[in-house]
């Protein structure tokens, strides 16, 4: 049996998929979606590179080899992300996995966030998720066959370390968005789980954390570390693999030992 992506052919409870080769990265332009992107590339995936930042895109898809193409639209905006999926099945055929995660991150607390912030911080990092997820699922469905991997967040569970309360809310529904999909599509043969990371080294935290509070962070982690990127994308790389086919509905923590559950 080769991997979904070793192609010509592999099998699963009577299942024929052939040449399972396109994913689909949102957030690509970003640290983890710049790791995750390489990992696919290696494991000989066609990689669609989601960003809203054109020239990050461009600047990053030319530094790659492999099948890499950039696809650039907001995730919060239902219409486009639609034409765009749309786009892509025509050129290349459906998605057959998704990494939704394009997010951004607010630290404010409850008091000093305001309307717009929050909505902002709700539309990205929730609504683009379920949007994204909904325009890929009918091509999954056809082949009766899809992997998609949702970005949560140890702010989900914790309500936020250093976090703010739109960030911390988002990432709780995007937990509750990765249940309610595992639910209703498990019997399509399409799995949909969760990575729910804490300090990953990525501008949240070396640039949107002051040098006291990353040596606070460091103190609680018991591993005394940040989370490496590489090391997100080893559990997309998991998560993806024909053989964890058995799981979904599951978040997947990543945080140092920071919380157990």
């Amino acid at each position: 049996m080769l991997t979904a992506a070793g192609l010509p052919l592999s099998r699963i409870e009577g299942v024929i998929m052939v040449g399972l080769k396109t994913a689909m990265v949102t957030g690509a332009a970003g640290t983890i979606g710049k790791a995750v992107t390489k990992m696919l590339l290696a494991e000989g995936f066609r990689v669609i590179m989601a960003d809203i930042n054109q020239n990050s895109l461009d600047e990053l898809a030319s530094t790659l080899a492999g099948e890499v193409f950039p696809a650039v639209f907001d995730v919060s905006d239902a219409i486009e992300v639609g034409e765009a999926v749309n786009s892509i099945t025509k050129k290349w055929g459906a998605v057959d996995i998704l990494v939704n995660n394009a997010g951004i991150l607010s630290n404010n607390k409850s008091q000093t966030t305001d309307a717009s912030e929050w909505e902002r911080i709700i539309n990205i990092n929730l609504n683009g998720m379920f949007y994204t997820a909904k325009a890929v699922i009918p091509g999954m469905k056809e082949k009766g066959w899809g992997r998609i991997i949702n970005t949560s967040s140890l702010a989900a569970k914790s309500g936020g370390i250093t976090a703010g309360t739109a960030y911390s809310t988002s990432k709780g529904g995007v937990s509750s968005l990765t249940f309610s999909l595992a639910a209703e599509l498990a019997e399509f043969g399409i799995t949909v789980n969760g990575i729910s990371p804490a300090y990953i080294k990525t501008p949240m935290v070396t640039e949107q954390l002051t040098e006291e509070e990353r040596q606070q962070v460091l103190a609680k982690i018991p591993v005394h570390r940040f989370c490496e990127p590489e090391e997100f994308a080893h559990v997309v790389k998991f998560l993806i693999d024909e053989l964890s086919g058995f799981i979904t509905g599951e978040i997947i923590d990543l945080n140092g030992g920071l919380l157990f559950d």
